[in-house]
């Protein structure tokens, strides 16, 4: 009888830490992100959708921007899976190397901008709590996480665009 009550006990005490997490993020997390989500469609609001459109094309045109800068602006200002529609201002033979470039940037903003990608937020955090804990601080991890991410998404798109092109027989 004692294994069900403490089996049961140690059932509910898991679902009381979940709601002990979420009441944190709600009073810490969630207005951040609905106050950077508010900004970055303001700003979009701002300039002028047309506008965004045309500095898009140019930004694609550069093979280095297409697969760093690009990506990153994309997971910025529409998040997870929004950015992915980015890919419509790049030219067709491009969109492989583009989305791999955009899937990889949203593990690594996640430290700076939690607004672009819930889903990799609950890893984020829970790596970040036990850094915390252990008395680090969360902005040099961001940033290095940032910076990696921004090196490799640019490689991997650059790579991506090489393999996609002589599989499907393109020149360049």
């Amino acid at each position: 009888m004692d294994f069900i009550v403490n089996l049961t006990s140690g059932f509910m005490n898991w679902f009381a830490q979940g709601g002990a997490t979420f009441t944190g993020w709600v009073s810490g997390i969630i207005p951040q992100v609905v106050c950077l989500l508010t900004f970055m469609n303001s700003i979009i609001k701002l300039i002028g959708e047309e506008k965004v459109q045309k500095f898009a094309q140019k930004m694609t045109s550069i093979a280095i921007l297409r697969y760093s800068l690009f990506p990153f602006i994309a997971a910025m200002f529409l998040a997870n899976p929004m950015a992915y529609t980015f890919g419509k201002f790049v030219e067709e033979k491009y969109k492989p190397a583009f989305y791999d470039s955009c899937v990889s940037i949203m593990h690594s903003i996640t430290g700076l901008f939690p607004h672009a990608n819930a889903g990799e937020l609950f890893v984020y955090m829970g790596i970040a709590a036990g850094l915390q804990e252990a008395g680090y601080d969360l902005a040099p991890l961001a940033i290095r996480y940032f910076i990696v991410g921004i090196i490799v998404i640019t490689i991997r798109g650059l790579l991506t665009e090489r393999i996609y092109f002589r599989l499907a027989g393109i020149k360049k």
